[in-house]
């Protein structure tokens, strides 16, 4: 199962708040693939939708879309500033990437 760190939930809070939409909560879903692995979007929405699993942590909801849940099995919503950019990101194991050498794909580090 997918966590969230105190930090993100925070900032997610935050947000939410500034957007005047309190009783919401953040949907995560896949938003593509390449040869590195999958991308994944966030939204602010009212409520999941079918087939969503549900996380919750200190009042703030997740709703994940069962691709995405699965492929972030293990792995933590986490809020990153270091002076120049900000923004959420994953951490810990990521899903296993079908890039290789042999595929000439040159964007994944």
């Amino acid at each position: 199962m997918l966590t969230i760190s105190d930090i993100a939930v925070e900032k997610a809070k935050e947000i939410l708040s500034a957007e005047g939409k309190e009783s919401f909560g953040l949907r995560l879903y896949t938003a593509g693939r390449s040869c590195c692995g999958p991308s994944f979007g966030i939204d602010l929405v009212e409520n999941p939708e079918k087939g969503d699993n549900v996380v919750e942590k200190n009042g703030l909801r997740l709703f994940v879309d069962g691709e995405a849940s699965d492929m972030l099995r293990g792995m933590e919503l986490d809020f990153m500033d270091d002076g120049e950019k900000q923004g959420f990101v994953f951490t810990g194991n990521p899903p296993a990437s079908s890039c290789s050498t042999d595929s000439g794909c040159k964007s994944c580090g």
